[in-house]
C-alpha cells in the first residue's frame, strides 16, 4: 500500500498530514481534488493492471495539484500499456502514440511531434 502511495505522489499519507485510519468523509469531502485523484491512481497500481484506462484524469485539477498528479501518472504508466483520454496537451503530450477524435472518428494519429509537424485538427 505505502509502495502505491508513493508512486501515486500521495505525499499526505506517508507523511502524516492524513493518516491510513482517518476518515475522509462521504465520497472523499475532507481530501482536494487533486488528494483524491492521486488515491484514485494509487488504488489501481495496487492491482498491478497490465493495461491501465485513465480517463480525464487531470480535468478538475489546478496547475500544481496536475503537475504532481502528472508526475503519478507518469510513474503509473511505466511498464503497462496505458490508454489515456484527455482534453488537456499536458497529459496526453508524452505519450508513444496519440489518437485524434473529432466527430467520433480517428482522424489523426502519431506522436506529439509527429502531429504538431502535421498542423491538422491537433495542431
Amino acid at each position: 500500500v505505502e509502495a502505491a502511495a508513493a508512486l501515486a505522489n500521495m505525499d499526505y499519507a506517508l507523511n502524516g498530514t492524513v493518516a491510513w485510519q482517518d476518515s475522509v468523509g462521504i465520497r472523499g469531502e475532507k481530501l482536494s481534488g487533486g488528494q483524491k485523484q492521486r488515491c484514485a491512481i494509487a488504488r489501481a497500481l495496487l492491482r498491478q493492471p497490465s493495461v491501465l484506462l485513465l480517463d480525464e484524469a487531470t480535468s478538475a485539477l489546478d496547475s500544481a495539484s496536475e503537475k504532481l498528479v502528472q508526475q503519478a501518472l507518469d510513474a503509473a504508466r511505466q511498464g503497462r500499456t496505458t490508454f489515456t483520454i484527455a482534453h488537456r496537451l499536458s497529459t496526453i503530450r508524452d505519450s508513444d502514440l496519440i489518437l485524434v477524435v473529432k466527430g467520433g472518428q480517428i482522424t489523426e494519429s502519431g506522436s506529439h511531434d509527429a502531429l504538431m509537424a502535421a498542423q491538422g485538427t491537433y495542431h
